[in-house]
């Protein structure tokens, strides 16, 4: 696809993307005739409330993984890198029939000479791999998946969509190598976070071509694993700017650096407590002494000229909000980016309908560029962190794309 036909298709995709529906079987079937498309799924490991389990899961046993409605996609193969004792493939491949091969080859070929699947799922999320010895990043061998899916594909003269779950990789160079290849083969390719799909309390969805003026968003947990959620969240937003949506500069903070930042103009606190106020039980107290340990804050400087903050405060609330000052408007809007944080783990369930989506369609239901720019800012938030909060310049994310209006959870289509 052309790039000027691939920004025609984005800016064409809310018309025509399938509204959600928000039941309690909440994807219900839109339409008896539709076939299930068999796919395989590449895992890092597959155990209880892993990323494999809530996503794959779903397509063995239905969107509540009970047996009711599920998407039109069947499980053809699974390739589990690792079996830790915890296991469950070896069970559920008993139970429902799919095969457990030796290699991603074969479980995209099922051992033949050609691809025998619609769509390729990788989830290298979970497992015992080894970390970066100074930036201490997760080193999950989502690019030697996806390079094993490619040589595969070469081998069969014929690709199909691939699905990458969370952060293209750990390294930007991977990312880009990824993205890149998937441009010369002429697949489809996306990725990302379950968050920009995720329900949002109270709605929020900026206006196109708006101007924004400040925005913060709040997260928790590991700054790598979970900072780039957090970043996902903010950018599905502020993507619908006027401008380019390119990032310039990543620096960081943490402990004493914080409040320094504060004093220089880097955050502000009434964005901060604009965030807080969406989120049901923050933790009360003295911010100084709450954040001073195990928070950060990353500052990112965009190629308009917008500056957002994120910020991880840890013991301060367990959940991501986002707020953003609009140009002429007197207050910030903030939304508070709910999870299931229990099985079956819902937003899991909005995420495998975007995949289904373009498995069905060839199309992305948003575009991978976002996820690119997110995995290489988080790259640099990382080296920036291992520097003491070193200002870091990232020229290579001068990425510009188009924005597309896929529907969230909570949504009224």
């Amino acid at each position: 696809m052309t790039l000027m036909n691939r920004r025609h298709w984005l800016q064409q995709a809310s018309a025509t993307s399938l509204p959600l529906l928000l039941s309690g079987n909440a994807f219900a079937a839109e339409s008896k005739s539709r076939p299930q498309l068999p796919v395989a799924a590449i895992v890092t490991e597959y155990t209880p409330n892993s990323h494999a389990d809530v996503l794959v899961g779903k397509i063995l046993e239905g969107f509540q993984q009970q047996g009711g409605p599920g998407p039109y996609l069947k499980l053809a193969a699974l390739y589990t890198d690792q079996v830790p004792q915890r296991d469950m493939s070896r069970a559920l491949s008993r139970k429902y029939g799919f095969p457990i091969t030796d290699t991603i080859e074969e479980a995209i070929t099922l051992g033949t000479q050609q691809v025998q699947v619609a769509g390729v799922l990788i989830v290298g999320e979970h497992g015992d791999y080894p970390y970066t010895p100074t930036t201490k990043q997760h080193m999950y061998p989502r690019k030697q998946f996806f390079d094993a899916t490619t040589a595969t594909f070469k081998k069969c003269r014929k690709s199909v969509p691939v699905y990458n779950d969370k952060h293209l990789g750990y390294r930007w160079e991977d990312a880009k190598d990824i993205v890149d290849t998937s441009r010369e083969m002429g697949f489809t390719l996306m990725a990302g976070s379950s968050l920009p799909v995720a329900w949002r309390h109270p709605t929020l969805t900026l206006p196109e071509n708006c101007e924004i003026e400040s925005v913060l968003t709040i997260g928790r947990g590991n700054f790598e694993a979970h900072g780039f959620h957090a970043l996902e969240a903010q950018q599905c937003l502020i993507e619908h700017r006027q401008g380019s949506t390119g990032v310039t500069a990543v620096e960081t903070a943490q402990g004493k650096q914080i409040w320094e930042a504060e004093q220089a103009g880097k955050w502000n606190r009434e964005m901060l407590k604009a965030a807080l106020a969406v989120i049901p039980n923050v933790a009360k107290g003295k911010w100084e002494e709450i954040l001073k340990d195990d928070s950060a804050f990353y500052f990112l400087e965009h190629q308009d000229g917008l500056k957002s903050t994120v910020a991880m405060v840890n013991r301060l609330g367990r959940h991501y909000a986002v707020a953003v000052k609009l140009k002429g408007e007197n207050q910030p809007r903030a939304t508070w980016i709910k999870l299931e944080l229990d099985p079956p783990f819902g937003h899991f369930a909005y995420l495998l309908k975007a995949i289904e989506h373009m498995i069905h369609t060839g199309q992305p239901a948003y575009p991978v560029e976002r996820t690119l720019l997110t995995t290489g800012v988080l790259d640099t938030v990382m080296h920036s962190l291992a520097a003491g909060g070193k200002r870091i310049e990232t020229p290579q994310l001068a990425i510009d794309y188009e924005a597309v209006r896929w529907p969230y959870a909570n949504q009224k289509t």
